[in-house]
C-alpha cells in the first residue's frame, strides 16, 4: 500500500493511495511541538478492516439513500444496498478503492498531494463513468481538501471527506467547545434516513448556533447551513488550546460523533438522500460540468 508524507510550517499530513485516506494529520503549536489532531489506525493493514471509513474519501454518494435503486431522468438503477439502504456509495464505495498517486509536492508554506479515481459506469449501480480527482493541499495554517469530478452521462455525485478530528490527547471529548453556523437540520427517522423535514434547531438539543460544550450528545447529524455565516463549524479544546474551524462551498454538513468512539466528523457535503427530494440542494451532475466540494479546515493554537 502505497503513502506519502508532505508537510509545511504549520502542517504534516500523511495520505494512503487506498481510499485516499488521511491516516495521519499533525498540527505545530505555538509551543513548536507536533500535536496529532485526527484519529488513525495503528497499522495501514488495519484500513483494510476498517469500518468506519476513518479518513477517507467516500462516495459516489456520502451518507444515505434510501430504496435501493436511483431514479434519473425515468429511469430507475439498482444500487448496491443493505437492506435498502445505500451507505457512502455501496458495498466498496470510493473509501475501498487503490486510488492513483498522480503528485506529491512540498515546501515551506504550500504542500500538495493528488490522487484520482475512475469509477465505472454501473459500479456498485451509479450511472456514468465519473473521472474523480481529490487534492489535500497545506497552506500555512489550513488543510485544503478539494473534490472534483466529471462524468460522460448524467449522474448523481456527492463526495466527502471521513476524517474523524481529535484535537487533544484526552481520552473523550465531550469537553470540547463546538458551535455550527446551522439554522435547520435534516430530521431523520430510526433507520437515520431523512424524512424530507427541515426543522429549525433553535432551542433545540441541536442548536450549536453559539459555542457551547459538546458534552456526551451523540450525533449523526445533517445540518443545512446558513451560507451567511463566515463559517460552517468551529471545535475549540481548552486543554490544547487548539481550535479548528471549517469552511466549505458545501451547503450541508453532516456532523458525526460515533458511540464508543472519541473523534468527531465534519462531514462537508450535500443533505444525505437529496435527489428523492426536490427541495433538497440538487445532487446532479452532467456531462460537460465539473463537482467541486471545497473545505478549508483551519488550525489555530490559542495559546
Amino acid at each position: 500500500m502505497k503513502q506519502v508524507t508532505v508537510k509545511n510550517k504549520h502542517l504534516s499530513l500523511e495520505v494512503l493511495e487506498y481510499g485516499a485516506i488521511i491516516r495521519k494529520l499533525k498540527f505545530r503549536t505555538r509551543a513548536n511541538s507536533w500535536t496529532d489532531v485526527n484519529v488513525s489506525l495503528e497499522s495501514t493493514q488495519d484500513y483494510l478492516n476498517d469500518t468506519l471509513a476513518i479518513g477517507a474519501c467516500v462516495g459516489r454518494y456520502a451518507g444515505r439513500l434510501a430504496g435501493g435503486n436511483l431514479e434519473l431522468d425515468g429511469k430507475y438503477y439498482p444500487l448496491s444496498h443493505t437492506e435498502g439502504i445505500t451507505l457512502h456509495g455501496g458495498d466498496r464505495g470510493f473509501s475501498r478503492q487503490y486510488w492513483n498517486l498522480q503528485s506529491a509536492t512540498e515546501s515551506p508554506e504550500k504542500s500538495e498531494v493528488t490522487l484520482t479515481y475512475r469509477s465505472g459506469h454501473l459500479e456498485e449501480g451509479f450511472p456514468g463513468i465519473l473521472d474523480v480527482t481529490v487534492t489535500y493541499t497545506l497552506l500555512e495554517n489550513v488543510l485544503i481538501i478539494r473534490h472534483e469530478a466529471t462524468t460522460d452521462r448524467p449522474t448523481v455525485v456527492n463526495l466527502t471527506n471521513h476524517t474523524y478530528f481529535k484535537i487533544d490527547s484526552q481520552p473523550l471529548i465531550s469537553h470540547y467547545q463546538l458551535q455550527i453556523n446551522a439554522l435547520n437540520r435534516a430530521e431523520t427517522n430510526s433507520r437515520r434516513l431523512p424524512t424530507g423535514q427541515l426543522p429549525g434547531v433553535a432551542s433545540t438539543t441541536y442548536d450549536f448556533l453559539e459555542e457551547r460544550p459538546l458534552g456526551d450528545f451523540k450525533m449523526d447529524t445533517p445540518f443545512l447551513l446558513d451560507s451567511n455565516r463566515d463559517f460552517a463549524a468551529r471545535l475549540t479544546s481548552a486543554v490544547s488550546g487548539i481550535r479548528l474551524t471549517v469552511h466549505t462551498n458545501q451547503p450541508g454538513l453532516v456532523v458525526y460523533t460515533p458511540e464508543g468512539f472519541a473523534g468527531i466528523c465534519f462531514e462537508t457535503q450535500n443533505l444525505p438522500d437529496a435527489p428523492r427530494f426536490d427541495h433538497f440542494p440538487d445532487a446532479r451532475l452532467n456531462p460537460g460540468e465539473t463537482y467541486v466540494n471545497e473545505s478549508h479546515f483551519v488550525f489555530e493554537s490559542l495559546r
